[in-house]
């Protein structure tokens, strides 16, 4: 589809085995990571997203050699962690803040300067929270003055490694810091308030750096090289959390979605569908390059409202928007709290649901740090996505419930993370149309 917005209105019951693309976290860190090691790796399984290829395609500028011998493989040819190039201008993440925030960490310790720009969106996200750190180990990075990017990096910086307790639970913080300190003189450690999700510490095992790390902590000691490894990258728990949820509340559904990642840094949204009475179970778990995943088979239920313990927050992050719509179709009350984080995702995703469901007729009670949904009925209405990916596929889910026609608007940034989304759900039982 190629309008720029879609029609959702309810469609039928879900059924089918489902291929969710690639996680994209997991997509970001193997090509940085396969570009920094000694020899060749093969990625299968990357995400053929815009998020995605915008991080490929800036180390094919710093002088990665990049083959695509197929649709979701990539073979990296590694420079090591001191053979990256200068780039020839600005490097254009696109709307992706774990490719900005890393490649803030990585680059801050090459012998070049470097600028990393962005999209509309991602050029009103906090950097602070890792521009600040980075300094305490020597970096030397400028951004605009409410700390927002474009960042502009100073090369040739001796920095050294620090013991770093985060103030914020945030996987792209801790990577960061970690992509810093292997360049770092000494160790660098990091200290979470809360456990996130460990696939930079994972995948840095699995190409061979000594890593101590547990929930909440990770250290590394800086000088040390990368091997080349091969990655099968699992299907986006993310991405999955859409068809989660639709299947959840879609009476009649049954669905299997394949190979999905069970990271336990990511799960927080199955402990919260299970907690309102979702029928989920897990199937064939296993090992895809020391990453848990999983076939999940969910089945429609009659869901509850529930209090989302905050212990799990941290864990859902991105699953929010689909919670949401899994609140509005719930019996009852849910409530959201400890979620502030939500506010400076792509969009203050808190105030995007929040704003969304009461066009759809939804009892909202929004609080700075999360939100009260009273699960009743849902009706038609156009919803602005304002450019987020994630408000636009939840709103998809909340029409094929809907009284009326709901219009989702500005829906281009889906093919950030989910590539062919409408396609799958269409085929899925979606009642999902282009915009006239």
């Amino acid at each position: 589809m190629t309008s720029q917005s879609w029609i959702a209105q309810p469609g039928s019951a879900l059924h089918g085995a489902l291929a969710i693309p690639g996680d994209k976290s997991v997509s970001h860190r193997a090509v940085m990571f396969a570009a920094l090691a000694d020899g060749t790796s093969r990625v299968e399984g990357f995400l053929e997203g815009e998020d995605t290829r915008a991080t490929a395609a800036i180390f094919e500028r710093l002088g990665v050699r990049i083959e695509t011998p197929s649709p979701s493989t990539r073979i990296v040819h590694g420079v090591g962690v001191d053979g990256l190039q200068a780039p020839t201008g600005e490097l254009d993440c696109g709307n992706a803040g774990t490719g900005m925030r890393l490649l803030a960490g990585l680059l801050a310790a090459q012998p070049f300067d470097s600028v990393l720009v962005g999209d509309e969106s991602l050029s009103r996200r906090p950097m602070r929270r890792v521009t600040a750190p980075l300094a305490q180990m020597g970096a030397r990075i400028e951004t605009r003055e409410d700390g927002t990017p474009p960042l502009r990096i100073h090369g040739g910086q001796a920095l050294h490694g620090i013991d770093y307790a985060s103030p914020v639970a945030s996987a792209q913080i801790k990577s960061c810091l970690l992509l810093a300190g292997l360049y770092a003189d000494g160790d660098t450690t990091v200290r979470e308030p809360h456990p996130t999700r460990d696939y930079t510490e994972r995948m840095l095992s699995a190409f061979g750096v000594d890593i101590d790390f547990s929930p909440g902590y990770a250290r590394l000691r800086g000088g040390q090289r990368l091997r080349a490894t091969d990655i099968a990258v699992p299907a986006d728990f993310s991405s999955a959390a859409f068809f989660l949820v639709a299947a959840s509340i879609i009476p009649g559904s049954d669905v299997t979605l394949k190979a999905v990642g069970l990271n336990p840094r990511r799960t927080g949204l199955l402990e919260a569908l299970r907690l309102m009475g979702a029928d989920i179970e897990v199937h064939d778990a296993r090992e895809h390059g020391g990453e848990p995943v999983a076939d999940l088979r969910v089945r429609y239920a009659a869901l509850k409202g529930a209090r989302i313990p905050e212990s799990v927050v941290p864990d859902m992050i991105d699953e929010f928007p689909a919670l949401f719509v899994a609140a509005a179709a719930a019996q009852g009350q849910t409530i959201v709290s400890g979620a502030a984080e939500l506010r400076v995702k792509e969009s203050d995703r808190l105030a995007a649901m929040a704003t969304g469901l009461r066009t759809l007729g939804v009892q909202v009670d929004e609080t700075p740090d999360g939100a009260t949904i009273h699960g009743g009925p849902i009706g038609g209405g156009t919803i602005e996505s304002h450019g987020d990916h994630r408000i636009a596929m939840a709103f998809c889910i909340a029409g094929q419930l809907s009284s009326g026609e709901v219009l989702v608007r500005d829906i281009a940034n889906v093919a950030t993370s989910f590539p062919g989304f409408d396609t799958l759900a269409v085929g899925a039982g979606f009642g999902l149309t282009p915009a006239r």
